[in-house]
């Protein structure tokens, strides 16, 4: 296997950044700050995922958009902050990541989180979070590994928070969900059976699906393409659109950026996952993009999630 160089810079604000660029063209940016990636361009140069031009890229907050990891708490499913604190700290490069296969010339980063003493203090267990991110023709993988090394178990949830880069949201359909029960943060959490044929968004959505499949279909009739993401040991998805009110409320997103994005996470929130000591858990979503039509009949979707 023929390994690419990391390059690592730093940017305007002095964080550093990795630079990943596969032989075909395709990139891909990850933030050592939450471990997050940031952009991913296909060989054409057009980019996958959104950030919002109001995002805050100095510490201590993770920056509004790309992919960021949320553990040891999704949400606010737990008595830490929101998505406490992965993505709030800064990672390093892994100096001896383990064995993981690399089908074909990607190039890959592998990074590394460790508590630190403030992180003890918020949540007292000893683990090791490694990142691979991989980017090849089309497509981008991100695999993450959580080891227990403490002297006692611990229970944690999880969440791969992926923000799509969409030319307009009334113009997506999420498809792979349908049928399926969800709990929705609108309602209190109350649980829900989805009754249509596809997600369509007219106005806030936010849910927590349960039980998914493990490939899901993001379906722009706009831009003319699929984004097709398939996850391995993250059974649930949030599926979540701010919509122009609580756009306007928050102060690192644009009031009309909820238009041009959609974020479906790859989690495992309702069954939280408990390791003893030395245990390891590994999660992973991989996305790929395909170039359709979906309303002149060049895609059909049963074929992008059954194929």
């Amino acid at each position: 296997m023929f390994t690419m160089p990391v390059d690592v810079k730093k940017d305007t604000y002095g964080q550093e950044k990795i630079f990943l660029r596969e032989l075909r063209g395709s990139t891909a940016q990850v933030n050592l700050l939450g471990g997050q990636a940031i952009s991913w361009k296909n060989d054409h140069g057009d980019e996958l995922l959104f950030t919002s031009r109001k995002a805050n890229f100095r510490q201590p907050k993770a920056s509004r958009g790309g992919i960021s990891l949320c553990f040891p708490q999704f949400s606010s499913v737990g008595s830490l902050e929101q998505h406490d604190f992965a993505r709030n700290r800064v990672w390093r490069l892994d100096p001896s990541p383990p064995p993981l296969p690399i089908n074909g010339n990607k190039a890959f980063a592998d990074l590394i989180l460790k508590p630190g003493d403030e992180d003890l203090k918020i949540w007292p267990h000893c683990f090791e979070l490694r990142l691979r991110v991989a980017v090849g023709p089309g497509t981008l993988a991100l695999t993450s590994r959580i080891r227990n090394t403490d002297s006692k178990p611990f229970t944690f949830t999880f969440a791969m928070h992926t923000y799509f880069s969409v030319s307009d949201i009334s113009e997506v359909r999420v498809e792979g969900l349908e049928t399926l029960d969800y709990l929705d943060n609108l309602c209190k959490k109350e649980r829900f059976t989805d009754q249509g044929d596809a997600i369509t968004f007219e106005g806030e959505v936010d849910r927590l699906y349960l039980s998914t499949p493990t490939k899901i279909a993001i379906i722009d009739h706009g831009k003319k393409r699929t984004f097709v993401l398939r996850k391995e040991g993250l059974p649930d998805a949030v599926v979540w659109n701010p919509w122009h009110k609580k756009s306007k409320a928050m102060i690192d997103f644009g009031d009309e950026d909820y238009k041009r994005m959609v974020c479906i996470a790859a989690a495992a929130v309702e069954k939280p996952i408990t390791l003893k000591p030395g245990e390891e858990w590994k999660g992973r979503e991989e996305v790929s993009v395909v170039s359709s039509s979906y309303c002149s009949g060049q895609l059909d979707p049963y074929k992008v999630l059954n194929g």
